[in-house]
This record gives structure tokens, sequence and C-alpha cells, in this order.
């Protein structure tokens, strides 16, 4: 799935095994907010199923969309899943302006004047 992302890595900030809370997405854009998951056999069975869903609802709390692909899917159909990760790079939003910093600015003076008040 990496090499397949290869192309859109040229454009798109993806990165692999990314920790997000409690759980790692396989791939993810930060400036997107995209999580592509790829699922094994082992994510057939009802408590796999049921994992995934929590996941997949604490991923999507934290602003992101997820969208999954079977290793089926991607070693049989790669064509197809790059057209479904492309379509979903189209149709999200644009990616809101980065805020400034919640620490702040101000000038150093400033900030030297309180370090030495505090003295």
């Amino acid at each position: 799935m990496w090499r397949l992302l290869y192309p859109l890595r040229q454009t798109h900030n993806f990165r692999r095994q990314v920790p997000l809370g409690p759980y790692y997405a396989d791939f993810a854009c930060h400036s997107l907010g995209l999580v592509i998951k790829i699922d094994g056999d082992t994510h057939g069975s009802e408590q796999a199923r049921a994992y995934d869903t929590t996941r997949t609802r604490f991923i999507e709390a934290e602003g992101y969309r997820v969208i999954r692909f079977t290793n089926v899917d991607v070693l049989s159909n790669p064509e197809g899943v790059l057209q479904v990760v492309s379509s979903h790079l189209e149709n999200l939003p644009p990616s809101p302006p980065p805020q400034p910093s919640p620490r702040g600015g101000g000038s150093h003076i400033e900030s030297a004047t309180l370090i030495e008040d505090t003295k």
C-alpha cells in the first residue's frame, strides 16, 4: 500500500503507522484528515469487528475520515484502491488555515520582563 500511495505522497503528506490516541492508523494524512486502514484476515470475527468499530469511532471523533480496504483489495485490485483513495482526496473539504499557537506570541522584551518580575 505504501508503494501504491507513492504518486499521492508527492502532493500529500501521508505517513505510516501513525499513533492516534490508543490506536494506530495504517496510513494517515494529517493535513487532509484522512486515515486509511488495511484489514487482514483477522478482522472477520465479531470481536474484531467490534474493536474496529470502536477504533473507527475514536479516529472519526478526532476529526479524520476513515476508509478501509482488505489485504485482498490492495493485492488484487491496486488500481481500484488507488482510485478510491484519489476520489476521497478530491472530495475532502479544504483544510482550515493553521491556528496561532495557544502559547501566544508577544515580544521578547515582555517575556524577559515577566521572567525578571517573578524572581
